[in-house]
């Protein structure tokens, strides 16, 4: 008898294993059922531009027809399923400026697969979105957390074209001489997790865990922003883009914005005692440049879900000075550099700015 029961708990592993293998197999084929049913009737938001490689969604409060100010182009955090809705209570606050919330490959109503999501590629396909928009320039840059990669990049390769940069809470690349290999493929399996349909019955579980933490919004836009994180959760894009962050950070050592280009950053001061360091490094990082400023605000690292009205407010006061607006006080030779070679534009930083840069 006891050479049999090892084989008794052989058997009841392998039906175990059958059984979670078919459970699988019918929670993916009703995630692909029940996504392509939300695809067919839930109707899109924004305008889907083509550019090189696919196409992006860009999502604009109302005509830009007799708005004051420059335009602001805003660029979400990393994995925001929803840019053009988690942006919704900012986008409230700034009823007189014609903003733009251009959701990259991997984010919202655009593709979800695209190129390496290179600092250079992503700032690229941006002003390409833009020209084609034919946006008026000088334009206000501003972005959400990672997008502070692509703030500092995109205002040293475009200089002509930018007003000024507002960072919310944006990610500061941190200095070092070590190289960063070049991210290897693998299993995306966060994406396998969302394809085997397990990230929709967590949602189904706890409706609410994908969540802002804010008030700011309508129950539909939340209910749209949860189907929207199912659908987008885990997808190339964004994988690419995770597993490139030390590269971007790598290629933008040294790299400081241009001396006058004014910039507002926001940092979050999530009473973790991490804001007081947090600041000194957009300090840090800002040093060289004339006009900016280090705003710290209560609240969590999203802090345009909760203090839409605040950073609106001092959105509106940092750029009122008129001269903002006018190419014509910047200098030909920074003109130049910035529009004949961006490349070069990006790596133009001095060894002491790369040497105290947080």
């Amino acid at each position: 008898m006891k050479p049999r029961r090892p084989r008794r708990w052989l058997r009841r592993l392998g039906i175990t294993a059958l059984v979670v293998l078919v459970l699988l197999m019918v929670s993916a084929v009703a995630n692909v059922v029940l996504e392509s049913r939300e695809k067919a009737t839930a109707p899109s938001y924004g305008e889907r531009i083509a550019v090189a490689g696919g196409s992006l969604n860009v999502v604009r409060n109302g005509s830009a027809a007799g708005r004051q100010g420059p335009p602001i182009i805003l660029l979400s955090g990393l994995g925001t399923a929803a840019p053009g809705l988690d942006f919704a209570p900012l986008l409230r606050e700034l009823p007189d400026y014609d903003v733009l919330v251009v959701e990259g490959f991997g984010y919202g109503y655009s593709d979800l697969e695209a190129g390496a999501r290179t600092n250079e590629n992503i700032s690229n396909e941006l002003h390409e979105v833009l020209s084609k928009l034919q946006v008026r320039q000088p334009y206000v840059l501003a972005g959400h957390s990672i997008a502070g990669f692509y703030l500092l990049d995109y205002a040293n390769r475009y200089r002509p074209e930018v007003a000024a940069v507002v960072g919310i809470d944006a990610t500061i690349p941190k200095p070092g001489d070590h190289p960063v290999a070049e991210p290897e493929p693998g299993i995306n399996w966060a994406k396998l997790v969302a394809d085997m349909g397990l990230v929709r019955v967590v949602a189904a579980v706890a409706p609410g865990v994908f969540d802002p933490d804010s008030h700011a919004y309508s129950d539909e836009e939340l209910q749209r922003m949860r189907t929207m994180m199912l659908w987008n959760f885990g997808n190339p894009a964004v994988a690419d883009e995770t597993a490139r962050i030390g590269n971007n950070a790598a290629a933008l050592r040294g790299v400081t914005y241009p001396d006058d280009l004014p910039v507002l950053s926001f940092v979050a001061d999530e009473g973790d005692g991490r804001a007081a360091a947090k600041t000194a490094a957009a300090e840090g990082l800002l040093r060289n440049v004339t006009r900016h400023e280090v705003l710290p605000l209560q609240g969590g690292h999203y802090l345009h879900w909760t203090q839409a009205g605040r950073m609106a407010d001092e959105i509106r006061r940092f750029l009122a000075p008129a001269d903002l607006f006018y190419p014509m006080t910047w200098s030909w030779p920074r003109m130049r550099r910035a529009t004949t070679a961006p490349e070069a534009a990006v790596r133009t930083a001095t060894a002491a700015t790369a040497a105290g840069m947080p």
